[in-house]
């Protein structure tokens, strides 16, 4: 019987020092000297990196034909031999693949996949298409590329294991609405939640989940417009609670106006806890890894604290 979280998404099988890990680019173009060090980190986790040559393609603004692209996001998914598969970044490009991708061949070995950015797409097709959860952690360029300075090994590893993460309490987290509150963790990039909305892959999350957000580079008076246009989807309707990023290069020049300043007048009136900083996705500071589709504890007090009850892998 296939393993599953409490919302009903297949867990992902484990993976521990000693697997492989392929590699792939289904968004834009990425740096080569960025690459083979993310290929060194992984290395000295443990893990043996795996990869076609035809990654480097290039077009103009993605890594190759859509095509191409999702050809080996679903042969690495379906092999036998592979145990996760990682983006090697993020940009643009992620949902032109996803009328090209198979849900059952991506779903028929559970195998891992983690990213962030504009790979939301992927997250989301995974877990409203295929049925599967996934990981929102580190990708190669800017990540494992730079090492432990930019995103937290134990967070990554962990996440990977079939044992809950467990409770998370970064530094620099703020309270936007009290709260305490537990439900399936869903999300990542505003901007690819809300362009997914209207299309056969728009994202779809239960009643009672919680929300995660994350961006960087979108000024306040975007990031209001598309909170905005999740409140009248009916998405914010159906969260529990919401855990927003730590939003970099989102405030207007010279900081009278800041995106998190704009998160916390949006959900002022939020029936549920909110906090807003956590670094996962787009941060400033180690990005922290966390499993999606899993049950997630919100508990936003004076010390507020963010605990994974669940894991996403199962043997």
């Amino acid at each position: 019987m296939t393993p599953r979280t409490r919302a009903g998404l297949a867990q992902v099988r484990p993976v521990r020092p000693g697997g492989r890990v392929a590699l792939v680019a289904p968004s834009s173009p990425f740096d080569r000297a960025q690459f083979d060090a993310g290929l060194t980190e992984l290395r000295r986790l443990g893990f043996t990196p795996v990869y076609d040559e035809t990654i480097f393609e290039r077009e103009a603004i993605v890594a190759g034909p859509a095509a191409r692209r999702a050809h080996w996001l679903e042969e690495y998914a379906g092999r036998e031999d592979i145990d996760a598969v990682m983006a090697v970044r993020g940009g643009y490009g992620s949902a032109e693949t996803l009328p090209l991708l198979s849900a059952e061949r991506l779903a028929s070995r559970r195998t891992a996949f983690v990213g962030y950015s504009d790979v939301t797409a992927i997250h989301m097709f995974l877990a409203f298409q295929a049925g599967l959860a996934s990981v929102h952690g580190p990708m190669i360029e800017g990540r494992l590329a730079v090492g432990p300075a930019a995103y937290d090994p134990a967070s990554f590893l962990a996440a990977l294991l079939p044992e809950p993460v467990g409770a998370l309490a970064p530094e620099g987290v703020e309270v936007v609405r009290p709260g305490d509150v537990e439900g399936p963790l869903l999300g990542g990039t505003m901007t690819q939640i809300v362009s997914s909305l209207g299309t056969p892959f728009a994202f779809a999350p239960p009643p009672g989940f919680v929300l995660l957000l994350d961006e960087i580079g979108e000024r306040p008076y975007r990031l209001r417009r598309m909170l905005t246009q999740l409140q009248q989807s009916g998405v914010l309707a159906r969260a529990a609670a919401v855990v927003v990023g730590q939003l970099p290069g989102c405030d207007e020049p010279g900081g009278a106006v800041t995106g998190r300043g704009v998160v916390a007048d949006f959900f002022q009136d939020f029936p549920g806890p909110v906090l807003a900083g956590f670094p996962t996705g787009h941060t400033t500071t180690p990005l922290v890894t966390l499993p999606l589709g899993v049950a997630t504890r919100v508990v936003a007090r004076q010390a507020p604290v963010v605990v994974v009850t669940e894991s996403a892998a199962a043997d």
